[in-house]
């Protein structure tokens, strides 16, 4: 490792938050030299990690995931606590660049000196996670964060993303009742390990105990994730900060729960071998496009897919044939 990389994790460990942006800018880098210098970093601050509570934020567009954030974030600054956000922003489909400014978002946040705020781009990575999400929790934890939250871009396909690298899943909900319920996929349901009511104040405060009784009923018929522990749905709203105090009680009861079963030993390891399994399946795919004979291929085999010509698992298996036989 050079010089200017030891004083990079230095940076890091001793919590320079220009260290650890400039830490995550590297790891979050696609050039083969970062990458090589990444790994190096990473496994000098490897030590340092694993102690903080990490927990994912998700739900869908319009519930006030950032707003619910800022709020959680006073609550825990002011009691004292160090905390790290990593927001994905939902990416332009057409400049790969972030729709939403978290800046701006989370403005009073981001000003706080106990508080890290991190956007990144999620780009076309499935589960509305950037692919360097897990490096960027490691280094935060490396950097004395001892919460760190993940927000998601909304409930899609994939949140088993946010689930995979977190300790306890959120999952915010308006409050719409049963309507609402109907737009949230069972499989989302099934992820989360506590489901939180926002904005249940004023005009709303009626329609989110009928939101908090529909969830309710609804997870009382799915099984749980983890022994000993049963979601609980609650309300609060960050407007006023009601109930934040009693959200993140049952974060740490969460976690208590999930210590006091070895239930958390197990989930981190679970944790790190799908990480692997990812980090294979990035690198396979990385490699298979960027093959010159692929690249060459593609558009004559995509072209016939798309005319019907070919079917897409032929077109798969020739495409595949051609990088192993030109890669080998």
């Amino acid at each position: 490792m050079t010089t200017e990389l030891d004083r990079l994790v230095d940076g890091v460990r001793q919590g320079d938050r220009r260290a650890l942006a400039r830490a995550i800018t590297l790891v979050e880098s696609t050039r083969d030299d970062h990458g090589e210098q990444a790994a190096d970093v990473l496994a000098a601050v490897l030590p340092d990690t694993g102690r903080a509570v990490r927990v994912g934020i998700s739900g869908p567009p319009g519930v006030g995931k950032s707003t619910f954030i800022e709020a959680l974030g006073a609550h825990l600054t002011e009691g004292g606590a160090k905390l790290a956000v990593l927001a994905v922003d939902p990416s332009s489909a057409r400049s790969g660049g972030s729709i939403l400014g978290d800046k701006t978002r989370m403005e009073r946040l981001t000003r706080h000196p106990q508080a890290f705020v991190r956007p990144s781009p999620s780009g076309t990575t499935v589960g509305g996670v950037a692919r360097r999400t897990r490096e960027a929790l490691l280094l935060c934890e490396a950097a004395g964060y001892g919460v760190v939250l993940v927000e998601t871009v909304g409930v899609g396909q994939s949140d088993s993303a946010v689930a995979e690298m977190v300790d306890t899943f959120a999952l915010l909900v308006s409050p719409g009742g049963g309507d609402e319920l109907q737009g949230i996929k069972r499989g989302v349901m099934e992820l989360a390990d506590l489901v939180v009511v926002t904005k249940a104040d004023g005009d709303l405060a009626a329609a989110a105990r009928q939101a908090e009784a529909d969830h309710r009923h609804a997870l009382g018929l799915l099984r749980p994730r983890f022994q000993g522990w049963r979601p609980p749905v609650l309300s609060c709203s960050a407007r006023s900060g009601t109930g934040i105090d009693v959200v993140w009680e049952a974060v740490l009861e969460h976690r208590r729960t999930l210590e006091g079963t070895g239930a958390l030993r197990h989930l981190r390891a679970e944790q790190a071998r799908a990480w692997l399994w990812s980090e294979v399946r990035e690198r396979l795919l990385g490699g298979l496009r960027s093959d010159p004979e692929v690249q060459r291929l593609a558009p004559v085999l995509e072209a016939k897919v798309l005319a019907g010509e070919l079917a897409p698992p032929a077109a798969a298996a020739e495409l595949l044939s051609v990088w192993a036989r030109f890669s080998s």
